[in-house]
């Protein structure tokens, strides 16, 4: 297939080397995945072989408590991310039948379509396209023609890239195109370096300088700011939590409200403030013992 060829001489050119493409473990993969999550590739470098070291496999997670995969995750943000983890680890660690494909994979609690897909072909288990907003942008442009494709056309997707996905190097074809996504194929492409611009129907249009990011595509922040803060809540619980990451000892909530905001006013934000602490311990990251705080 001409369009294979070509993404794969241009992968192997300028792909990323990063450590998760070098093994088919799935519990390797799957935590380099789940790090990837709302988590750009940068940072999570600096954590994946750090976190590999402290657990090396799906039993070690497993027996993990909350307190140490919230103190190893640290800096990552989006803790839940941390303890679905463990979870998925623990499941995995009492199955007699090992998933293999990607429906095996969906029936692990936290494990969506992407991600099964993705754990399916990286083990080279099953040939199937895992579809994140990345993917979908270069096979919506370049196999429908569509600037801008939604999910709504993943079924589509899916059944159009089939032929890519066939031979020796099929695992190879989703990295390739999460690579071109990032470097050139982004939301603004550049498709005068692509590889594949005389193959993609969409390119004629962009190179043109005709075509208008639709306003549907800004996204608008919904998140929660308190009063006159400055950034919105999950900075600040993200604050308390790091807090009580770093304390060898259960904090007092009262200190908790000038170490996080300098603008604290107690009069005025003590009910933010337990409103925060409130949802951390709902979400089983940290106890409360009378006054003071520590780390579930």
């Amino acid at each position: 297939m001409k369009i294979k060829r070509k993404l794969l001489i241009w992968y192997k050119k300028n792909g990323r080397d990063l450590p998760w493409r070098k093994t088919r473990d799935p519990y390797k993969i799957l935590v380099s995945e789940v790090m990837l999550q709302q988590t750009q590739v940068p940072r999570v470098l600096l954590y994946y072989k750090k976190w590999l070291k402290r657990f090396p496999n799906w039993s070690a997670l497993a027996r993990a408590t909350n307190a140490d995969v919230i103190r190893e995750w640290a800096g990552l943000g989006y803790n839940r991310r941390a303890l679905a983890l463990r979870d998925i680890a623990k499941n995995f660690r009492y199955r007699l039948l090992k998933p293999v494909s990607s429906q095996d994979w969906q029936t692990f609690k936290g494990i969506g379509p992407y991600t099964a897909a993705a754990l399916a072909v990286f083990t080279r288990t099953e040939r199937v396209m895992p579809i994140d907003t990345n993917i979908r942008r270069v096979l919506g442009r370049l196999l429908l023609g569509n600037p801008w494709p939604d999910p709504k056309l993943d079924e589509k997707l899916q059944a159009r890239a089939e032929p890519m996905i066939r031979g020796k190097n099929f695992d190879l074809i989703p990295q390739a195109l999460f690579d071109l996504a990032t470097s050139i194929c982004k939301k603004v492409p550049d498709c005068a370096l692509c590889p594949l611009r005389n193959d993609c129907p969409a390119a004629k249009t962009f190179l043109s300088g005709t075509m208008k990011t639709p306003n549907a595509l800004i996204k608008k922040s919904n998140e929660n700011i308190h009063r006159n803060k400055k950034f919105p809540d999950r900075i600040y619980r993200g604050r308390i939590l790091r807090l009580v990451q770093e304390s060898s000892r259960a904090l007092r909530v009262s200190q908790i409200g000038s170490m996080i905001d300098t603008t604290f006013d107690s009069s005025l934000d003590q009910p933010w403030l337990e409103a925060m602490i409130g949802r951390l311990e709902a979400d089983q990251f940290i106890k409360r013992q009378g006054r003071t705080i520590r780390l579930y």
